[in-house]
């Protein structure tokens, strides 16, 4: 892992459906017509219903496993969220819309023996956009 420390990994795209966005909706409380109502949403400026911010930032995972050529290490017993150093929500992303992730390794640090905490610049971009969705820097730590 410390050899892809400035590298970076691009997934699969993922559809965001309105499906996705209701269930989010339902898991969070969070049922903001802009999310969750087309009709109403399509009389904003976002001309339709759009994903919670959080529930763009919840894809890091679902679109970390669907990296093209991941790098697979041995020995990893499991790997767990630490937290985030920052979270920018920068365009928000349309219904039916498809996005992808970018992850690029800033830092690897063991913390103490079998314990590595890795942070890690995260893009979700949008397709067709020149604007990403989100840029995060989320830290995340792995036991082997």
């Amino acid at each position: 892992m410390a050899g892809r420390v400035g590298t970076e990994m691009v997934s699969d795209w993922v559809e965001v459906s309105q499906q996705m966005i209701d269930k989010f909706a339902d898991a969070t409380g969070d049922h903001q017509f802009i999310h969750v109502n087309p009709e109403m949403a399509a009389q904003t400026p976002f001309g339709g219903t759009i994903a919670h911010g959080f529930l763009t930032l919840s894809l890091m995972p679902l679109l970390a496993s669907k990296i093209i050529d991941p790098v697979t290490v041995e020995g990893i017993k499991m790997g767990v969220n630490y937290g985030g150093n920052k979270v920018r929500f920068l365009q928000p992303v349309r219904s039916g819309k498809r996005v992808r992730g970018r992850f690029k390794l800033l830092e690897l640090t063991e913390k103490r023996p079998g314990q590595w905490q890795q942070t890690n610049e995260v893009t979700i971009e949008i397709e067709g956009e020149e604007k990403p969705a989100m840029i995060a820097e989320w830290i995340g730590q792995v036991f082997v």
